[in-house]
């Protein structure tokens, strides 16, 4: 519109002759006008430019992108990584364009955990109606019923869904470092059974009907007739409209409403949820849990709600950048002394991976994910982690042994000093 001016003079511009339009009505009128005027100008959208509709691509063969033998995100012409500037000065645009794309990669990991990784979708509450916003999770086919390994993922907050650490990494680099399936095919091939948690889809969001013309109260009712009534609001309607078409206003979107997931309306409480209808009930006698990020919060949350039953079945948990709090989230003693031998958090950090890292809170050991990236932390762990689950349940067995012949020892030698009495 103004090309030799800059964007924040161009809204200031618009804004001068917005009040001097606004001047030349009366007193009332202006004033009225201009309190309104100035409660709806936002300086931001002003220096944005006009923006095409909110309608984007259903599949990534529309978007005209696809995943290559690497598991890199490509355009299918051109060949090159996805670009999130599509239009220049459109930030908002661009931003809706690619939370659209991850709408789509969401439903494409869905997939890949069913076809590729042969696991099943478990709907949640488990008792859920017909008419009720459900969620659910993922189940490898011996999740329930391994008896001795169980490897339990929980991923951060956010936009992720089941089988994603960071839909970012899954768009600008590729599926193994953004998704849990180089996890979930590990500890497959490893013989753990395999859950994977989706603690974020909390709740349905439905489109609010739109809002009809408020109807006037007997108090309001002016005694002229209700035609001329009907026809003066017109055109001060009218009028209003005109007035601020003239200026841009930036397309709003639909107004919506969350209808939350019974017991599962927060990360927190879908962790617990899980534990109780599924984790608990499993047959695996060691349990190992991994989480990122809020994940971690939430398994300090399930292990204050639950402690002794946390304590007796999980093995060891590998945090990766958590945000958990034990003094915050008021951990027992007891519970962050278990921490501090079961789990360890490997951390953003310039340090070498594993290297040991001081911490201000002494609740379980830090050592460094060998990247600065909080979204690498898992990715960059992967080898550590497997390795850090065998040697905690090596140690584990090997307790038990030693318990074991602690226990045959006593009784044997019970049995002897019976034997000589007699």
């Amino acid at each position: 519109m103004l090309p030799h001016l800059g964007a924040a003079t161009s809204a200031l511009y618009i804004l001068w002759i917005s009040m001097a339009q606004v001047a030349g009505q009366d007193d009332r009128e202006k004033t009225t006008a201009l309190k309104d005027l100035l409660s709806r100008i936002d300086l931001d959208e002003l220096m944005k430019k006009d923006e095409p509709p909110f309608i984007f691509p259903k599949t990534l063969e529309e978007f005209e992108y696809a995943f290559n033998e690497h598991g890199q995100l490509r355009h299918i012409k051109t060949g090159e990584p996805f670009v999130f500037n599509a239009r220049e000065d459109l930030h908002r645009w661009n931003q809706k364009r690619y939370e659209a794309l991850g709408e789509i990669i969401t439903e494409y990991v869905y997939e890949l955990l069913e076809k590729d990784c042969n696991l099943t979708k478990e709907m949640l509450p488990v008792d859920a109606t017909e008419d009720e916003p459900t969620s659910f999770i993922y189940l490898s086919p011996d999740a329930l019923s391994n008896p001795s390994k169980l490897l339990v993922l929980i991923q951060g907050s956010g936009v992720v869904r089941a089988g994603q650490w960071a839909r970012r990494l899954i768009i600008n680099q590729d599926l193994d470092s953004g998704t849990q399936i180089p996890f979930i095919k590990r500890a497959m091939k490893e013989g753990y059974g395999v859950m994977v948690l989706n603690p974020n889809l909390n709740y349905l969001e439905v489109e609010k009907p739109t809002k009809s013309s408020p109807s006037h109260s007997p108090a309001e009712v002016s005694d002229e007739p209700a035609e001329k009534r009907e026809r003066k609001e017109e055109q001060e309607g009218k009028k209003k409209k005109e007035f601020y078409e003239k200026y841009r206003n930036p397309q709003k979107e639909a107004e919506t409403e969350r209808i939350p997931i019974r017991d599962n309306g927060s990360s927190e409480d879908h962790v617990l949820y899980v534990w109780d209808y599924f984790v608990s009930k499993a047959a695996a006698k060691n349990v190992f849990i991994m989480a990122h990020s809020y994940g971690g919060l939430s398994f300090v949350e399930l292990i204050n709600q639950r402690e002794l039953q946390v304590k007796n079945k999980v093995c060891a948990v590998a945090l990766t950048d958590s945000s958990h709090n034990i003094w915050l989230q008021e951990t027992s003693k007891g519970t962050q002394d278990w921490m501090f031998q079961y789990c360890c958090n490997w951390v953003s950090s310039p340090e070498p991976l594993d290297t040991q890292l001081e911490s201000m809170l002494v609740d379980c050991p830090r050592v460094s994910a060998g990247t600065e990236r909080h979204e690498l932390t898992s990715w960059m762990s992967f080898e550590s982690i497997f390795r850090f689950f065998t040697e905690a349940l090596k140690a584990k067995e090997e307790e038990e042994a030693e318990e074991n012949a602690k226990t045959v020892t006593t009784r044997s030698s019970s049995f002897r000093n019976k034997h000589q009495d007699l």
